[in-house]
């Protein structure tokens, strides 16, 4: 390919930035100075920008932990998107596979790869995505059992069965405060206010292989329970990262992107 092309496809900069790069001497292939942006050059072929050596990758994928209150998409002219918070050399072709709501948080893929992400996000190919809730009121059996049945939204769509595991219902809480017995709105030892309102919460994974438009928020709602916190944490063989805080990202590993490409 064109060399300008193949640089500013790896991320090294705009056309016009490298076109003025090679003008003033500052490109090399294969240890020479290039003199003409548009000379061609292979995959193979040892390439440096700057004095820094560019490496052809056909395909990139990053690991992200989203945080809350950045879309997750490509490109926006009002708002961040997780594609900006990649700051090293970045391809302009990156995209997230699958999104996450504004106010989710959690495991993220960001490629430009788009076969492999039709493979994860695909309902046919049963990759299954699990994700941390905090909800109000008190998660029961009845609603483990619905959401195994499959859920039917008002809206009609009809959702795949769904795991629903129970970490803590609301219920539980009330027992650990009434053990308590600090009277409501007061300050018990630790420090912390006993409030019940703020105590009826239950705490619950959801396990599933579709990901419509605030699904697991509208599947929650049929059931009269509001969704407070969400964060994914596996999809597929992808599991998050504990090391990485909300907005880092590192590249997968060799056996993350095996066992992605297994599926």
């Amino acid at each position: 390919m064109r060399l300008d092309k193949f640089l500013s496809g790896m991320g090294a900069g705009t056309r016009t930035e490298i076109k003025k790069a090679v003008k003033a001497g500052l490109v090399t292939v294969d240890g020479a100075v290039a003199k003409d942006p548009g000379m061609h050059v292979g995959e193979d072929s040892a390439v440096t920008y700057r004095g820094d050596p560019v490496v052809y990758e056909e395909f990139v994928y990053y690991m992200m932990n989203k945080p809350a209150g950045v879309i997750s998409a490509s490109d926006d002219s009002r708002e961040e998107t997780v594609v900006d918070l990649i700051d090293e050399q970045k391809r302009k072709d990156l995209f997230p596979a699958g999104r996450l709501d504004r106010d989710t948080e959690g495991l993220l893929l960001i490629t430009n790869d788009g076969a492999l992400a039709h493979r994860l996000l695909s309902p046919k190919h049963h990759v299954d995505k699990r994700y941390y809730a905090e909800v109000s009121g008190t998660v029961t059996e009845d609603d483990v059992q619905a959401f195994a049945d499959g859920l039917v939204l008002p809206d009609g769509l009809e959702c795949l069965p769904a795991k629903l595991e129970i970490l803590r219902a609301a219920d539980d809480d009330e027992e650990v405060s009434s053990d308590k017995s600090v009277p409501d709105n007061e300050t018990a030892p630790d420090g912390s206010v006993h409030d019940d309102e703020a105590l009826a919460t239950s705490e619950v994974e959801v396990v599933i292989q579709e990901g419509k438009f605030h699904q697991i928020k509208r599947m929650f709602a049929t059931r009269g329970m509001e969704v407070l916190y969400l964060k994914r944490l596996t999809m597929g063989p992808l599991i998050l990262d504990d090391t990485l805080e909300p907005g880092e990202y590192r590249r997968l590993t060799n056996e993350e992107l095996q066992a992605l490409k297994s599926l």
